[in-house]
């Protein structure tokens, strides 16, 4: 097995002090993660008013944010390892520019079908985006300040993700669904233009065994990661014949993938790469963690209405407290990860979230919406601190020529544990329950069911801490003497 870290030579990064050229870099790449976050968040809002332009169904609607997850979740892993084939940073302002024109495309569209055609192209766009910029930080930012870097990029996605649904209401309001889309058009060239003007060169590296791309596993791969987000996402809550189907299809997929891989002469995922604790540890602790969170966005709606009673507006108003506690919390969090460690403070960041998931369902019935925000505060500033930190100990000591492929399977774990937590936290709380439509049930039977989900999510974050604590262990053995 070749070595995962670097060697002092492909560590120039590292020893570079913060220049205006590094903080204008870390700009270009915070502003692609917020375009790529908007994109994901902004479009939700818009359905009903594009149901009602195009003349559709809610089903054939909901493919304008079914393409663009799509196209994301099938294609990061293969551009990342695209990346560190061909170099980053042009894979990067490639990413940027068809994530902008893809945008203006998404505006002009004169008929639905032609606007999911072009969110898809969107989401490769955001896809380029979303594994290159945190593959980009080991270059562009010195090693020490790493997990400030990693921070700053979490409290962008989290901006973007608390920005869409409430930006996205005023332009629709104010100028039509076409703005939802052309937004992005002025913020897209203008980190185009940072992106070309301050992110380091590529470099030109011998010729190794990263020559060629290995296409059966790209397709392999693709329709794998296909077919498990259709079965987590069709149905709208039901888990029915076509949904079990797709489901087998992505395991028979994935095991024909790992078959393929072992036999490729230039794989497009080394599989001996998941022999080093620390990134198998990573990435499963990132999909367990973002599948918490996803339960918090998916199930706090319910049980803000059927257990508490909160109108519209202030489910909205108590929902958005998580984004925005991550936004502010990303930053301190980078800071504390340089300054304490990754691991300690991941550790930390998951004993946050198991504390904040154990206590969810009980103080709301005492202390009403406060006794539900204090704990959402728990969770989403656990969560801060746990990517920050996540981030830092997988991007920290890999090969220069690995950040791609690497960046983009921590953002797959991510995108997969979202996924899972929106479809299996879902029929966890609905099974809880005990009733056929949510809405209908009493507020008895949602708080049940509440108790009965976070209890999973508790049992999920304990499942995490574990996985560290091995990964540490196993990581003091490897240096041991």
């Amino acid at each position: 097995m070749k070595p995962l870290t670097a060697g002092p030579d492909e560590s120039l990064a590292a020893s570079a002090q913060p220049t205006p050229s590094v903080r204008w870099a870390l700009a270009s790449l915070s502003l692609a993660m917020l375009l790529s976050s908007l994109g994901t968040s902004i479009a939700n809002v818009g359905l009903p008013t594009l149901a009602q332009a195009f003349n559709a169904s809610v089903q054939e609607v909901q493919w304008v944010v079914l393409a663009y997850l799509l196209a994301i979740t099938t294609l990061i892993v293969s551009v990342g390892r695209l990346g560190d084939l061909t170099g980053r940073r042009r894979l990067l302002l490639a990413g940027i520019f068809l994530f902008t024109a893809a945008s203006a495309l998404c505006a002009a569209a004169p008929t639905l079908w032609l606007l999911i055609a072009a969110r898809a192209v969107q989401g490769l766009g955001a896809a380029t985006m979303m594994a290159l910029t945190i593959a980009f930080v080991g270059e562009a930012v010195p090693k020490e300040r790493i997990g400030s870097a990693m921070g700053l990029l979490g409290t962008m996605s989290a901006i973007g993700t608390a920005l869409g649904p409430s930006f996205g209401g005023v332009l629709i309001a104010s100028f039509g669904w076409p703005a939802i889309f052309l937004v992005n058009v002025p913020l897209g060239i203008l980190a185009l233009i940072l992106a070309y003007r301050f992110l380091p060169a590529d470099r030109r590296e011998a010729k190794t065994y990263r020559d060629g791309f290995d296409h059966p596993g790209t397709v392999l791969l693709a329709l794998a990661l296909a077919a498990y987000a259709l079965a987590m996402t069709m149905g709208r809550g039901s888990f029915g014949p076509l949904n079990t189907a797709l489901l087998m299809a992505a395991v028979l997929g994935a095991g024909l993938f790992v078959l393929v891989e072992r036999r490729a002469a230039s794989p497009l995922i080394r599989l001996e790469m998941f022999e080093n604790p620390v990134l198998t540890a990573g990435f499963a602790m990132s999909t367990l963690v973002t599948t918490v969170v996803m339960a918090t966005l998916v199930v706090g709606p319910f049980y803000l209405a059927g257990a508490l009673a909160l109108d519209a507006a202030g489910v909205g108003l108590v929902m958005s407290c998580g984004p925005l506690v991550a936004a502010l919390v990303g930053v301190p969090a980078g800071r504390l990860v340089d300054r304490f460690g990754a691991h300690r403070m991941g550790i930390v960041g998951l004993i946050a979230m198991a504390v904040g998931s154990s206590i969810l369902p009980l103080l709301p019935t005492r202390f009403g919406v406060p006794g539900y925000i204090a704990p959402l505060v728990i969770i989403t500033a656990g969560y801060a601190l746990f990517q920050a930190a996540n981030n830092t100990a997988v991007m920290t000591d890999i090969r220069p020529d690995q950040r791609g492929v690497i960046s983009s399977l921590l953002s797959l774990s991510r995108n997969l544990g979202l996924i899972t937590g929106a479809s299996v936290m879902s029929a966890v709380f609905a099974l809880g329950s005990a009733t056929t439509h949510v809405m209908t049930a009493r507020p008895e039977a949602v708080a049940a069911a509440m108790r009965i989900t976070f209890t999973v999510a508790a049992v999920l974050i304990v499942v995490a801490l574990a996985i560290a604590a091995a990964s540490l262990a196993r990581s003091r053995r490897a240096v041991a003497p």
